[in-house]
């Protein structure tokens, strides 16, 4: 009896010493090991052995992206406004002795650097810029902790602004501040429509005004052009009546024609007014017929020279 329980009793103890020696790391971990309270060594992901009695694990670290939310804080800002700001901040342990035995708490200590930094940077620029400046926020809270962070074995990923709350005055005279922003922007875009209608008008007007002024010009041009042609195909037509009554006379027998005529024409023309009228004027020599056929035929034979010529 006393031999089994001696197995036993051996038995427990090895299982024990093995579970105190025989140590699996997960994956994306590592446990810092010390040797009599002293820095031994760093294991990483698989299976390892211990020296029992001798050898502990002091630290376990994640060595996964951890997100560390960063509770509201005021900050004030250059123009000195008041405001309420939260964040998160992304974290990573890439050296686990150093965030062992580098600072007691990174996680705290993070945290609080971010909330430093971040009222500081928020202290240099004023409340408009404050919103449109996110981005260079963020990336100030990330290089102040990482500067101060070298010893501590983390890195720091990225920060991201969660929120800004001004106060409700501030946030009253901001949508104020919009509203007649707005309103200019619409005062702006009704006059500069206007303004715009308004030289649309004139240009149509000095088009409209441009294309009369053009086909009154083509149109005077036109007639002007009509009545040359007229003038001209008349003086033709009277040049050319002129030359054949030329001819005329200087052919044989034209010259008694030409009497004959003048004559049959100027007994016409005194019977017309004889009808047509109540009172005329009569000719002293108006039996002398001879003298005024005589009369005309002079000058149709000066004219026939001339048209000769």
């Amino acid at each position: 009896m006393e031999l089994l329980f001696g197995v036993a009793v051996l038995v427990v103890f090895v299982i024990v010493i093995l579970l105190k020696t025989a140590i699996v790391v997960p994956q994306r971990q590592e446990y810092v090991v010390e040797r009599l309270g002293k820095y031994r060594t760093t294991l990483e992901a698989g299976f390892h052995i211990l020296v029992p009695f001798l050898d502990k694990i002091a630290y376990r670290r994640n060595l996964k992206e951890l997100p560390v939310d960063i509770g509201g804080q005021t900050c004030i800002t250059a123009d000195n406004v008041t405001l309420e700001v939260d964040g998160i901040m992304y974290i990573q342990v890439v050296n686990s002795r150093q965030s062992a035995y580098g600072i007691d708490d990174y996680h705290f200590a993070a945290s609080q650097l971010a909330q430093t930094s971040l009222r500081s940077a928020i202290g240099k620029i004023s409340l408009d810029n404050t919103f449109e400046a996110r981005e260079t926020l963020n990336q100030q809270v990330v290089d102040a902790i990482d500067d101060a962070a070298q010893n501590w074995g983390i890195k720091v990923l990225r920060y991201e602004i969660k929120d800004i709350q001004p106060p409700r005055s501030v946030l009253d005279a901001m949508e104020k501040q919009m509203q007649a922003e707005r309103e200019k922007r619409a005062e702006i875009a009704k006059s500069e429509g206007q303004r715009q209608s308004m030289i649309n008008r004139a240009e149509g007007e000095k088009a409209e005004a441009i294309a009369k002024s053009e086909g009154e010009r083509m149109k005077r041009i036109n007639e002007a052009d009509g009545r040359a042609q007229e003038i001209l195909k008349v003086a033709t037509a009277t040049a050319a009546g002129i030359r054949k009554v030329g001819e005329a006379l200087a052919s044989p027998g034209g010259h008694e024609a030409a009497n004959l005529e003048v004559a049959k024409k100027y007994l016409d023309e005194f019977g017309k007014m004889a009808q047509e009228n109540n009172t005329m004027i009569v000719p002293g020599n108006l039996t002398d017929v001879s003298g005024m056929v005589a009369t005309a035929m002079a000058t149709l034979k000066q004219t026939g020279k001339q048209g000769s010529a």
